[in-house]
């Protein structure tokens, strides 16, 4: 705490003092320009594609200009989370009471992580952590003219969009992209998908907070998805999309720190998607593109026995984050442990080893992860991992495997507490569940009910 309260003590105001639209022939450049008064400027830059035939009307061009300044007030965040500065001045655009509620609240949740890794639990007050200032009145939402078709569906490279690819097969669909590496751009070419139909703008950090970083200024979590909500309205509006499909499943629902709020997930839950839907519809446009995720109503465990139909991702898809620079599975994390298990669940050896370069259940150095992320007493790792009742039904189903071929268990199951009664009961309800905390559209609802039940 005593970092903490010192840099907002020395720091107390960071602005967001405006962003700039550069618009040319083949792109729409947004450069936001935010500042810590005595310690630095920052310049975060989106690039947007425009699309071939991109004519937009003036009020559709005010509506990309609303989300083009909220894209903005997400983006803040990254940058205050290194001082923490009490007060946010916000000259570039008019927000009301309701909004500046709702900024708070995103930023407390989507900080949640980062505050819990930091020491600063008791900092994480939505009363007291942030006040929120700006100036003008904010206008009420506007009707776009635009004729709104398709979908766009943000891919990442990992099994959930690989999935939502599959089951929009034949849709008109475009994927997004940012920032594209090479499991997401190599998946997308697997799933059908030329450079036409592949959607890639580009964001850019100011290099002056990743100093900052180094520094030993206030670092951690930042809620992404948050960032990508935003963004991809901006993309679907510029491309005339009808729907934005993400690929958020129900476990991103579920916190990380026991009886508390603390949510690596926060912004892909479902609470965070309806506060979105009615951000957009409020403040922003009341019939533009909609924002959902079509396997929402899936557990992760349905998510995995649907994408391992289409085994030509096998080589392809990753979803490690230590290893996403180099997109690798580093095979010594939470998140490559935990989609191992659930992968060993239904694949056989031969089509594991095209995934992975080791058995990860041999390796007794990953003992603390495996508990966090399946024993109730241990805290969930800080990934974008399934509930722990799912990875338990996955490491039975394992375990018989082991069994049925007489075959010794690998060293981080050996002490493990298999005993489950009624595997196969539990196996029948998983394969039939559906959560019906969800924004599908029947038409969605109905082709993913066919592909994976």
């Amino acid at each position: 705490m005593d970092k903490f309260n010192e840099l907002r003590n020395k720091y107390p105001t960071f602005e967001y003092l405006s962003y700039d639209i550069e618009e040319t022939d083949d792109a729409i450049k947004v450069t936001y320009n935010f500042n810590v008064p005595g310690l630095t400027m920052f310049n975060p830059t989106w690039k947007f594609p425009k699309a071939k035939e991109f004519n937009l009307s003036a009020n559709d061009r005010k509506i990309l200009e609303t989300a083009i300044f909220n894209l903005g007030m997400v983006e803040v965040v990254s940058y205050l989370k290194a001082t923490c500065s009490p007060t946010l001045i916000v000259k570039a655009g008019a927000l009301n009471n309701e909004q500046i509620a709702w900024y708070k609240k995103l930023y407390i949740n989507g900080l949640g992580e980062f505050f819990y890794r930091n020491g600063l639990v008791e900092a994480m007050n939505i009363e007291t952590f942030l006040k929120i200032e700006a100036e003008g009145n904010s206008t009420e939402p506007l009707l776009i003219d635009e004729i709104l078709e398709g979908n766009l569906v943000p891919v990442g490279g990992g099994k959930d969009s690989n999935l939502t690819l599959e089951v929009l097969k034949g849709e008109n669909n475009t994927c997004y992209i940012v920032n594209p590496r090479g499991a997401s751009y190599e998946s997308a070419k697997i799933a059908g998908y030329e450079d036409n139909n592949i959607y890639t703008p580009k964001r850019t950090l100011d290099a002056r907070l990743l100093e900052l970083n180094k520094q030993g200024f206030l670092n951690g979590h930042t809620p992404f998805s948050a960032i990508l909500a935003f963004s991809s309205y901006i993309s679907a509006i510029l491309l005339g999309k009808k729907y934005i499909v993400l690929s958020n499943e129900a476990s991103a629902n579920e916190a990380n720190v026991e009886g508390t709020n603390i949510n690596h997930q926060y912004s892909k839950s479902i609470e965070f998607e309806n506060d979105f839907r009615e951000y957009i519809s409020n403040f922003v446009c009341s019939n533009g593109p909609e924002y959902f995720s079509l396997l929402r109503p899936l557990s992760e465990w349905q998510i995995v026995k649907g994408f391992i139909k289409e085994p030509k991702y096998f080589k392809v898809f990753k979803s490690c984050n230590v290893g996403s620079k180099q997109d690798i599975w580093c095979e010594n994390c939470p998140k490559c442990l935990y989609v191992y298990i659930m992968l060993a669940a239904f694949l056989d050896k031969k089509d594991m080893d095209k995934i992975f370069s080791t058995n990860m259940l041999n390796n007794k150095e990953l003992k603390d992860i495996f508990n966090g992320l399946v024993y109730p007493d241990y805290d969930k790792p800080f990934e974008c991992v399934g509930t722990k009742e799912e990875i338990n039904l996955s490491l039975a189903m394992i375990i018989a495997k082991y069994k049925e071929q007489g075959k010794a268990l690998p060293a981080l199951l050996k002490d493990y507490d298999a005993s489950n009664e009624n595997l196969a009961e539990n196996i029948k309800t998983a394969i039939y569940s559906w959560n019906e905390e969800n924004n599908l559209p029947e038409e969605f609802a109905k082709k993913l009910k066919e592909y994976v039940m």
